[in-house]
């Protein structure tokens, strides 16, 4: 029983750094834009929350620092495919390539640098509860906030009236237009959110997952979490249960080699990738299910005439 709650413990831990990029990237992708940066994203803000956390010992000035990281990247990037109509699936291979550089070349004097002791989260009274209590209520405060976050961009994409055009920004950007919508600019704000998420959940990753600084230590997860929006149909709350299914399974092969399960550690390592796989084969047999749930003008470049 001990061992199924530090299971689920380290599940809801994992699945929160796939939820928040997840959820970045669904925004954009609602909004019609495809950021294939988001590896790169979650790398620059991962050494720039780490480095942030190192200097002044705040986690939550670390948080602002990859959402700052992120969010600047990302305005970059929304600047290139919004408005010079570079090729957003280029641009984005190419700013995943630069976050990897980059935050390899800066991270050099961090690798051997150690955050201080990390402060241990719990819930009064519920954190005592027996199996649940150590599983669900003794975690960091950012795993709650992520499915706050969910919820709030669920109800914010259906019932509130800026998530509707925003909505329909993806759907029909000239129809957005004709009735007077600044698309571009909607587009734009929808990125740089988008960047600002992955940068939090980059800064998550270096702080509080690990935490230390590791060259590429983000390891696949930015392109497990664009493979979530579709995975989730673009749904927030398919992609937060998505963000804890890859989360168990990545965490499974820890807990299998502790339960001293006698199978080769490089394939335990490619579960994750392989779940990934399997389920985008899946879900990609019905085009029409796929066709009809994603956003109409996903990854489609939009020029206001006149």
């Amino acid at each position: 029983m001990d061992s199924f709650a530090l299971l689920l413990a380290a599940t809801l831990n994992a699945g929160t750094v796939l939820a928040i990029a997840g959820l970045g990237l669904l925004i954009n992708e609602r909004a019609g834009v495809v950021n294939l940066g988001a590896e790169g994203l979650m790398l620059v803000a991962a050494i720039a929350g780490f480095a942030t956390a190192v200097a002044s010992g705040s986690d939550w000035l670390a948080f602002a620092a990859g959402a700052a990281a992120g969010a600047g990247l990302a305005a970059v990037f929304g600047l290139l495919v919004i408005w010079l109509n570079t090729n957003q699936v280029a641009t984005g291979l190419a700013l995943s390539l630069f976050g990897g550089g980059f935050s390899a070349f800066v991270g050099i004097g961090f690798v051997q640098e150690k955050l201080g002791e990390r402060v241990q989260f719990r819930i009064p009274l519920l954190a005592d509860i027996p199996l649940l209590g150590p599983a669900l209520f003794r975690q960091h405060p950012m795993v709650y906030a992520a499915m706050v976050l969910t919820l709030a961009l669920a109800w914010f994409l259906y019932r509130s009236r800026a998530g509707l055009v925003l909505r329909a920004v993806g759907e029909s950007p000239e129809a957005a237009h004709a009735l007077g919508y600044p698309v571009r600019r909607i587009r734009l704000a929808a990125v740089v959110a988008g960047g600002a998420l992955c940068g939090v959940a980059g800064a998550y990753l270096s702080v509080v997952y690990t935490p230390l600084w590791v060259e590429g230590m983000v390891a696949g997860k930015g392109w497990i979490a664009l493979a979530l929006t579709t995975f989730a149909t673009w749904r927030p709350l398919r992609l937060l249960l998505g963000a804890y299914l890859f989360g168990g399974v990545t965490m499974l092969q820890f807990h299998l080699q502790g339960q001293g399960v006698q199978i080769a550690s490089q394939f335990l390592s490619m579960l994750p990738y392989v779940a990934t796989i399997v389920v985008l084969v899946l879900i990609s047999r019905n085009a029409a299910w796929i066709r009809i749930n994603m956003p109409a003008s996903l990854g489609k470049p939009f020029v206001p005439n006149g």
